[in-house]
């Protein structure tokens, strides 16, 4: 009786989910019908012939089988004229075990066939499911894999409390076929709702409306996001969580002993809400929380709506990093409001967000801090640049044939937003801040192509603007290698300063200890360590070391650049931090160049092989893809 009370309490809710989400679904098949969809070469789905509009979750978390098991129920409208196409679904290792069809708005279901293609190694495999006359829904019953690409399961010991296992998703940017059947292209927006079980002690959260503010554990939950966005949004964590608010819509998710830390580090977020729209206008999502995952998060955040994921390697304890949670922030905006349409139109998303996330850190830590990030930046994107073929160094990249996980390099985040700064910088800041706010406001809950954008940068900007951009100068921003000659030169008048110790320490005219470093941010420490020579020696690497005791620094980014120095000058008394640091972050950002570092000489990737064997089982499905490749790894 128990359970079928449950089973009759979830038809209801879900009942009322879907009732409320009637009118969006509704406008969103208006709006089908109007779309132009562009090419997307790393989708199979047809949304030009059926396009889905909403997708309906019920979900058991099997932690024992490393699984999610139920069903999804996918809402859709025709947007041709041909009555008899089929809906074709992006799947990647999905145990499909039964399709059904409605054409009567989910009442009734009845059986239909199916076929599942052939796999690709990057794609997945198509899943085409015929439709009957009039059919508006399917109910798929399905299992991910335990290798699902998109989720990964910890182990108690993987985690902060070592006591209960944990699950998060991975979405973008085309892991969401891996744990839903679906239409997996950022053009095909969609709202969803989900209701999801698991085991009592453990809470869920999800990128939607419904997360339980007040941790409060029942194993069983439901969830909705009425805005429309693209499937890479959605996202779902499963763990012991438990709830800090850090403002009237702002709060973090968090193990119980990283809450307290958590709450600290990231204090400021309702400030930069506030900052943010007092330049671009409302926040349109409601709350904006934030979960700190454990530290095998393959990236540093991931901006799901309502629901930043975040990774660890962020609290340095003096809030250092939390520009990573400008950038997430300003995804509310340009991302998640307005997205890309393909992988190729990638820069929209990240070329923006950068450039948003500097003005956020401007306007809460002030012009300084912006300037030294922008160079640290601008120098990342050159050391890049300088090895990169011309292909990749083009904002509109095109990557057919190639998994669209490659396309994050930071030519999209810092080209793009040295871009943007241009822009800025020529038409002066009033005129392009009322630019941007009015794209994003023109573009509310679409995804947009690259030419979509440009077409409206020139109606509204250059023609309102004229002898300032030229359209060639757009051109060979945006379609064309490498960096433009009127590229903005970010300055930092604190940069200078640290140079000139820097030059002082190189000539022997000071030792380590008589560098004035004590009062040095994060950002003056990684700019010092970056204008070091690469062939610095074992001899001034160790004297850094005793002054400053680098191969101990409990941040992230400094760690970082210190290890890539001590890889680099074969200095084996950071060896141990090296191995320590590998072991417990899978951080792509930090693990994939370490390792390409170390596969350089016949010793590293000794060293490598020995480290990984041991790295490899704790880190994301994401970043073992991109070591094995590194290391030509064979599963042993």
């Amino acid at each position: 009786m128990a359970t079928k009370l449950k089973n009759l309490t979830f038809l209801f809710l879900t009942a009322l989910l879907i009732s409320a989400n009637s009118a969006s679904i509704g406008n969103a098949q208006k709006t089908s019908a109007m779309q132009t969809f562009a090419e997307d070469t790393h989708s199979y789905s047809n949304p030009q012939a059926v396009r889905v509009t909403a997708v309906d979750l019920d979900w058991n978390v099997l932690f024992d089988k490393k699984i999610l098991q139920g069903t999804a129920i996918l809402s859709f409208g025709r947007t041709s004229k041909e009555k008899n196409a089929p809906l074709i679904l992006d799947t990647r290792d999905l145990k499909i075990a039964k399709v059904e069809a409605s054409s009567d708005d989910g009442k009734s279901y009845k059986t239909t066939k199916f076929n599942i293609g052939v796999a690709d190694k990057i794609l997945g495999a198509p899943l085409t499911i015929q439709l009957p006359a009039n059919a508006n829904r399917v109910r798929i019953a399905y299992s991910t894999n335990p290798n699902a690409s998109g989720l990964q399961w910890l182990e108690p010991s993987q985690t902060a409390g070592k006591k209960t296992p944990f699950m998060f998703s991975q979405a973008q940017a085309i892991h969401a076929r891996s744990f839903i059947p679906l239409q997996d292209s950022p053009q095909v927006r969609v709202t969803y709702t989900a209701h999801v079980r698991t085991p009592k002690n453990l809470l869920a959260v999800m990128s939607a409306e419904g997360n339980s503010q007040d941790s409060a554990r029942t194993g069983d939950y439901t969830f909705k996001m009425p805005h429309p966005i693209p499937p890479y949004l959605i996202a779902v964590a499963v763990g012991d969580l438990q709830f800090r608010s850090l403002g009237n819509r702002t709060g973090v998710y968090t193990e119980p002993s990283m809450i307290e830390r958590s709450a600290s580090e990231l204090s400021d977020t309702e400030k930069m809400v506030e900052a943010t729209e007092k330049i671009y206008g409302a926040y349109r999502w409601g709350r904006y929380d934030l979960l700190v995952l454990p530290p095998s998060f393959p990236f540093g955040g991931m901006e799901n709506p309502m629901l930043t994921f975040a990774t660890p390697t962020i609290l340095a304890g003096d809030k250092s990093l939390v520009s990573l949670v400008a950038h997430e922030l300003a995804h509310s905006w340009s991302g998640n409001l307005v997205t890309n349409a393909t992988w190729r139109d990638f820069w929209l998303n990240e070329g923006f967000t950068t450039y948003l996330e500097r003005r956020i850190i401007e306007a809460v830590y002030g012009q300084p801090r912006r300037e030294m990030e922008a160079a640290l930046g601008r120098r990342t994107l050159e050391e890049e640049l300088a090895v990169f073929e011309e292909r990749d160094e083009i904002l509109h990249v095109d990557l057919k044939g190639r998994d669209p996980d490659e396309g994050f390099t930071q030519v999209p985040y810092e080209k793009g937003a040295l871009f943007l700064r241009h822009l800025e910088e020529t038409v002066g800041r009033e005129k392009f801040d009322k630019f941007v706010r009015g794209y994003f406001d023109a573009h509310a809950f679409q995804s947009i192509t690259t030419e979509t954008f440009v077409n409206y940068l020139n109606k509204n900007l250059l023609d309102a603007n004229p002898n300032s951009v030229s359209r060639a100068d757009v051109d060979e921003w945006i379609y064309k290698a490498g960096l433009p000659k009127n590229a903005p030169q970010p300055k930092s008048d604190a940069f200078g300063k640290v140079e000139t110790q820097a030059q002082s320490w190189l000539r022997n005219d000071i030792t380590a200890s008589g560098i004035k470093a004590s009062a040095w941010t994060t950002q003056e420490w990684l700019h010092f360590l970056t204008s070091l020579p690469n062939n610095l020696g074992t001899g001034k690497m160790a004297e850094l070391d005793r002054a400053f005791n680098l191969s101990k620094i409990g941040n992230s980014e400094i760690a970082f650049q210190w290890l890539m120095m001590s890889i680099k000058n074969n200095y084996v008394q950071a060896f141990p931090r090296l191995k320590e640091f590998l072991t417990t972050i899978g951080r792509r950002k930090f693990v994939r160049p370490l390792f390409e570092e170390l596969a350089k000489t016949p010793a590293g990737k000794e060293l490598a092989a020995a480290i990984y064997t041991k790295a490899r089982p704790g880190y994301h499905p994401i970043t073992v893809s991109s070591v094995d490749e590194i290391l030509k790894w064979k599963t042993r």
